[in-house]
C-alpha cells in the first residue's frame, strides 16, 4: 500500500511527459534527489503548474508508491522569481542546479547539498552580489561537499603550512614557493588563497557576505576552470549556454 509523504525541497529539473503531465526531479532534505511524475501539471489550470517548475522550493506532498512518487500538492514558499526577469542569472541559476542534480542521490543525505543550493540561489537574486563570485563559491563548497576538494591549507608535498604561493591542479592543492617546479602551476596571492581558504572553512549561512576585487575574482576563476576540467568528468549544458550568453 502507498502513502503520502510531505518533503520539504527544490525542483532542480522538469520533463515533460505526454500531452499534460510533467516529470520532476526534486532535492529533498529528507531523502535526497527523488523523481516524481506530476499529473495535469502543463494545464494552465492545475494547480501544480507553478511548483512543478525549476527553481520551486517548498513543501511537497507526493503519493509514494512501490517504485514511484506522485506530486499530489505543494507549498512554494520561494519562486526565485527575481531570477526570471535576467537571462543571465537564470542561465547562471540553471548551471547550479545541473551541478545538484549531477551530484546528489537518491535516499542520501543530502541536507548540506540542499541548503548550499538554497543560499546560493539567494546570493544569485541579490543585486549587491555578483554573479560570476557566486558561481566560483558554489563550485567550491561543491567540491567540499563531495570530498574533492583541494588542499589548501598545507603544502602537497612538504606539507608546510607556511609561503603557499602555488596552485597545482596536478597534485589537487597549494605548493609552497620551496616545492613548485611545475609549468603549469599557478600563482596564487595572498588575498586569493585566503579567499578560498574561507569559502572552504566558513558556515555556509556566511559564505556570501564578502566581495573581491576584480585581480582575485579573476585568479579563482582560472583556478576553478583547472579544477573543474580534472575532478568534473561531465560537460554540464547549461554552463555551455551560460558561456554564449554571458561571456
Amino acid at each position: 500500500m502507498g502513502q503520502n509523504i510531505v518533503l520539504t525541497g527544490i525542483v532542480l529539473k522538469v520533463m515533460p511527459i505526454g500531452d499534460y503531465d510533467k516529470r520532476i526531479t526534486v532535492l529533498t532534505k529528507e531523502r535526497g534527489k527523488i523523481t516524481a511524475f506530476a499529473k495535469g501539471a502543463r494545464r494552465p489550470t492545475s494547480q501544480l503548474l507553478a511548483a512543478a517548475a525549476p527553481f520551486s522550493f517548498g513543501e511537497f506532498e507526493f503519493f509514494e508508491g512501490r517504485s514511484t512518487y506522485n506530486l499530489t500538492k505543494a507549498a512554494v514558499l520561494n519562486y526565485f522569481r527575481e531570477l526570471s526577469k535576467d537571462p543571465v542569472k537564470a542561465c547562471y541559476g540553471f548551471y547550479f542546479l545541473e551541478i545538484a542534480e549531477f551530484y546528489t542521490q537518491e535516499n542520501n543525505d543530502e541536507k548540506e547539498f540542499l541548503k548550499l543550493l538554497y543560499q546560493t540561489l539567494r546570493a544569485l537574486e541579490s543585486s549587491a552580489l555578483e554573479s560570476r563570485l557566486v558561481r566560483r563559491i558554489y563550485e567550491l563548497r561543491v567540491l567540499l561537499i563531495e570530498g574533492e576538494y583541494p588542499d589548501l591549507f598545507s603544502c602537497r608535498r612538504c606539507k608546510k603550512t607556511e609561503s603557499l604561493a602555488w596552485f597545482s591542479g596536478r597534485n589537487h592543492g597549494m605548493l609552497c614557493e620551496s616545492c613548485t617546479k611545475e609549468e603549469d602551476a599557478v600563482y596564487v596571492d595572498e588575498s586569493t588563497l585566503y579567499t578560498m581558504q574561507y569559502i572552504l572553512s566558513a558556515g555556509i549561512e556566511k559564505l556570501y557576505t564578502f566581495a573581491v576585487s576584480k585581480e582575485v575574482l579573476h585568479k579563482l576563476e582560472v583556478i576553478m576552470d583547472s579544477l573543474f576540467v580534472m575532478q568534473v568528468p561531465h560537460k554540464f549544458q547549461s554552463l555551455e549556454i551560460l558561456k554564449t550568453i554571458a561571456g
